[in-house]
């Protein structure tokens, strides 16, 4: 027998999922017994199936729930402990699910004579080719580029794990893939580079560009992800869209919106606390004060953040410092909680102490969004604050950057926008914002769940809409015969 995975000090969010195929005696009682040691052991059982069943001899399956993988590890020991019961094979479901990968490409027509293939490879092809060669425009009517994303990494930043590498963020990847897919119908495909060279990273993405429709920059560290995405947005007419910034601001505005519709207040009236001045807190920042917010106050590992600050500061803190904190603060984040109508956290865990929160205006928000731990607990805060969100799927009110991209790229590649503007993002805030009626607002549900099929519709009609009145589209000069 052999468990499929590793690291098993590591707590699974939402419960670690185990498989379990077992050779029993086919003899009364078996099966209550395996049951009541995997219960005593801390299991719940989820699914029991017969995969083979002789007189003698009995192939159970057993889908299970427990902790994490060091409980998993003594179950299996258990049942295996029980005499007559082998453990033929036992195995995260997790790890099953990204077995050979999670994607795969698939053809929209079949081959199955040769008429058609013909049709789709030569000699028939050429004439396409020859068709875009003639007319450039031809590319996003006649290929798959009006519908795809590259999802293009370095694995420098990712998740809470920070710089493990390309091969290693490749299933990550490969579900940021799946999430297009399921949510927005967007064909988009991991692209994980091995080199950190800001320059050639650069290079790259401008020079497989041709076949994307457009860019999600994922996962690659601060400062060179502003670089990276301020250059291919100046140098391409397509898409870039660094989904650490611009994803989780745009479900934190939407967050806010809904907020502010509970507690009536304005967001020119708002004092906001934002710890964490990286890629997420800069775009987070300036995206609610795009929407109105004036007093924004930020803090890194330094503290304040103001103008004239000279220590480890760089391009993006710079410009951070010129337009937030207009009274210049310069004390500590205990010291501007008080009074604060906002918390954003972008940070690390158990950062902020309860009696910091019961300190802030009345009706206060906080989004303490670091993961997997946040900066504070729901739990030590209830009470305390009014509206409370995080990071996380097993506490109310999730920013979950899936609520944007899959509907924000269906949207920019249905209206032929050449690039993401602040105004899409906007409103695109405002769309996933208002797939809640008002009337069904409260403090523990201010964002729809990602599963509400209406969420993608609605931000991608938005965003259209907004880059077609902006004009932000391509010309679509010359008819394509098809």
């Amino acid at each position: 027998m052999h468990l499929e995975t590793p690291h098993a000090d590591r707590v699974q969010p939402g419960g670690y999922q185990l498989l379990l195929r077992l050779r029993l005696p086919n003899e009364r009682g078996m099966l209550g017994r395996i049951a009541t040691t995997l219960g005593e052991h801390g299991g719940s059982i989820l699914d029991i199936d017969i995969a083979e069943v002789t007189p003698d001899v009995m192939i159970r399956d057993i889908i299970l729930v427990c902790e994490n993988e060091q409980q998993a590890r003594d179950m299996v020991a258990a049942v295996g402990a029980i005499p007559g019961v082998e453990v033929i094979q036992a195995s995260d479901r997790t790890f099953q699910l990204h077995h050979r990968g999670k994607i795969q490409v698939a053809n929209k027509v079949n081959i199955r004579t040769n008429a058609e293939l013909a049709h789709v490879y030569t000699p028939g092809v050429g004439r396409v080719s020859m068709a875009i060669h003639d007319n450039p425009e031809a590319v996003w009517s006649l290929t798959i580029k009006p519908n795809t994303v590259a999802i293009v990494t370095d694995g420098t930043a990712v998740l809470g794990l920070g710089d493990i590498g390309p091969e290693a963020a490749m299933p990550v990847m490969e579900g940021k893939s799946m999430l297009f897919k399921s949510f927005g119908n967007v064909d988009a495909w991991p692209i994980c580079l091995d080199t950190k060279d800001t320059e050639e990273i650069i290079k790259i993405v401008k020079a497989i560009a041709p076949g994307f429709g457009g860019i999600l920059l994922e996962d690659i560290s601060a400062p060179r992800c502003f670089v990276i995405e301020d250059r291919l947005r100046e140098e391409l007419d397509i898409p870039v869209f660094h989904d650490d910034q611009h994803g989780t601001a745009v479900v934190v505005l939407a967050g806010l919106i809904n907020s502010l519709k509970l507690i009536g207040k304005r967001p020119e009236d708002l004092k906001v606390c934002v710890l964490g001045v990286g890629a997420s807190g800069v775009a987070c920042s300036r995206i609610i004060m795009n929407y109105g917010v004036k007093n924004v106050i930020g803090f890194d590992r330094q503290g304040a953040v103001y103008a004239g600050r000279k220590e480890h500061m760089n391009e993006a803190k710079d410009w951070f410092a010129d337009h937030t904190n207009p009274e210049g603060f310069d004390g500590t984040l205990e010291e501007a909680m008080e009074g604060a109508d906002m918390f954003l956290g972008l940070s690390g865990p158990n950062l902020i102490k309860p009696e910091w929160v019961a300190k802030m205006a009345t009706d206060a928000i906080v989004f303490a969004l670091a993961n997997p731990t946040p900066e504070i607990m729901p739990g030590e805060i209830q009470g305390l604050a009014r509206v409370i969100a995080t990071g996380r799927s097993d506490f109310p009110n999730q920013i979950n950057n899936v609520l944007c991209f899959p509907g924000l790229f269906r949207g920019a590649l249905d209206a032929g926008a050449k690039t993401i503007t602040e105004e899409m993002k906007i409103v695109a805030a405002r769309a996933i914002a208002e797939s809640i009626p008002d009337n069904q607002l409260t403090e523990d549900y201010i964002l729809p769940s990602p599963f509400n099929e209406g969420v993608a519709q609605r931000v991608a009609a938005a965003v259209a809409a907004e880059a077609i009145r902006s004009g932000n589209v391509r010309t679509k000069s010359t008819a394509v015969f098809i």
